[in-house]
C-alpha cells in the first residue's frame, strides 16, 4: 500500500499505541534495491532462532509475526522504488493482532529488522516531520508576533509588547529630547524582538527545516525593523521579497498576513486551504451551484469529474478513501485542519466533506 504523509501520520499514531510486555512486535524496513531473497533469508533464520525462546507465549507471538512477514514478503517480486516497511504483532492476552505493510512517501533510508516491546516508527516519523516551515513575523513599534507555518498548521510561538508613549506635543528642546527617548525605547524593543525571533528561527534554519521568513506589520515599522541588523544575517537572506501590510497582531494578524501574501506562499498547504475555505463560504452564501456537500452528492460529483477541489476534515476516519478517490478523478484534495479558524465549523456543519466544482451544476 502506497501512502502519503497524511495517511502515514495516522498509521504512526496507531502503531505507537501498541505496547508489549515482551519483545514480540516486529518492525522491518527494506530500502530500494535490496533483493527480496536476502530479506526472506533473514526472516527465515530469525524464525528458526525463535524456537529457542523459553516462554511459550512469547515464542508463539514472535513466530506468528515472523510467519506473517515471510508470507507477505514472499508475494512481492521486487522491492518498490521507495522501499518497503512492514509491522506485525499481537497482544497475547487479548488475541488482538496488527499487520501493516506500506510503501512510504519518501525513500526508506536503512535496512532495519527488530522485534521489540514497541514498533519502531522513528524512521517514518522523520518522513512526516515538517521540513518546509515558513517563519512569520509581525512587527510594529510596540508589539510583535512570532509564528510558524507548518504544512496545514499555524502556530503562534510568541507575542511581545511594550509601552511606547506617543509624540510629545511641546516644541523646542524639550520635544527633541522627548522624541529621542521615545526612539531609544523603540530601538530597544526592536532589539528585543530580533533576539526572540533569532532564538525561534535560527535552530530551525540550522536543521534545514526553515524555508523562508515572511515579515509584515502596519505602516513603516516593518521597514524600519528590517533596515537594521536586528535579525541574524542568515535569516535576512531568506526573508521573502515583499513585506505585508497587516493591521492586527496575534493569530488574527498571522492569518491576515498569510491571506495577503498571495503567490509568496502559493505552495503552502495552510494558505491554500484558507483560500479554499473562503471560496467555499463565498459560493455557499451566493448559492450559485458551484459547491457540493453531503457524502452521496460529493461522491457523485467526484465520479463525474466535476470536483476541482475536495475539502476534507482531518477528523474523518475515512480520509484516505476520499483522498484516493479525489486523486483518481483529478480533484485536488485539501485536508482541513482544526487549526484553521473554520476547521471545527466545517467538520461539524458539513460532516467534514465538501467539494468546489469546476462548473456550475443544478442538482
Amino acid at each position: 500500500m502506497r501512502v502519503d504523509k497524511q495517511r502515514l501520520r495516522e498509521i504512526i499514531k496507531e502503531l505507537k499505541k501498541w505496547k508489549a510486555h515482551a519483545t514480540i512486535l516486529l518492525s522491518l524496513y527494506v530500502p530500494p534495491g535490496r533483493p527480496i531473497g536476502d530479506v526472506l533469508n533473514l526472516l527465515r533464520q530469525e524464525l528458526s532462532v525463535a524456537d529457542n525462546i523459553k516462554l511459550k507465549k512469547t515464542r508463539n507471538a514472535v513466530e506468528r509475526a515472523l510467519s506473517i512477514a515471510i508470507e507477505r514478503m514472499s508475494k512481492i517480486p521486487k522491492v518498490p522504488d521507495k522501499g518497503l516497511v512492514l509491522f506485525a504483532g499481537e497482544d497475547p492476552d487479548t488475541g488482538k493482532s496488527i499487520t501493516v505493510m506500506l510503501i512510504p512517501p519518501e525513500e526508506v533510508p536503512v535496512f532495519f529488522y527488530r522485534t521489540d516491546k514497541v514498533f519502531h516508527t522513528e524512521f517514518l516519523e522523520e518522513m512526516v516531520s515538517e521540513s518546509n516551515i515558513i517563519g512569520l513575523l509581525i512587527v510594529e513599534r510596540d508589539a510583535a508576533t512570532i509564528g510558524l507555518l507548518k504544512g496545514n498548521r499555524l502556530q503562534v510561538v510568541e507575542e511581545l509588547e511594550d509601552y511606547i508613549p506617543g509624540k510629545h506635543q511641546k516644541g523646542g528642546q524639550s520635544q527633541r529630547r522627548y522624541d529621542r527617548i521615545i526612539e531609544q525605547m523603540v530601538e530597544d524593543f526592536y532589539k528585543r524582538v530580533g533576539e526572540h525571533a533569532n532564538n525561534v528561527f535560527l535552530p530551525l534554519l540550522e536543521q534545514g527545516k526553515l524555508k523562508a521568513l515572511l515579515v509584515g506589520g502596519p505602516a513603516y515599522a516593518k521597514y524600519d525593523f528590517m533596515e537594521k541588523d536586528y535579525l541574524d544575517y542568515r535569516l535576512k537572506k531568506i526573508v521573502l521579497p515583499e513585506f505585508i501590510d497587516v493591521a492586527y497582531q496575534g493569530e488574527p494578524g498571522l492569518r491576515e498576513m498569510i491571506m495577503r501574501a498571495g503567490d509568496l506562499l502559493k505552495e503552502q498547504e495552510y494558505a491554500e486551504t484558507l483560500k479554499a475555505i473562503e471560496e467555499f463560504k463565498y459560493h455557499l452564501a451566493k448559492d450559485d451551484g458551484l459547491i457540493v456537500y453531503g457524502e452521496e452528492e460529493v461522491r457523485n460529483a467526484l465520479e463525474m469529474g466535476l470536483v476541482g477541489i475536495l475539502l476534507i476534515s482531518e477528523q474523518r476516519e475515512d480520509i484516505e478513501e476520499w483522498l484516493e478517490l479525489a486523486r483518481k478523478r483529478g480533484a485536488k484534495p485539501l485536508v482541513v485542519s482544526t487549526d484553521i479558524p473554520e476547521g471545527e465549523w466545517f467538520a461539524q456543519t458539513f460532516n467534514g466533506l465538501a467539494g468546489i466544482l469546476r462548473t456550475r451544476v443544478s442538482w
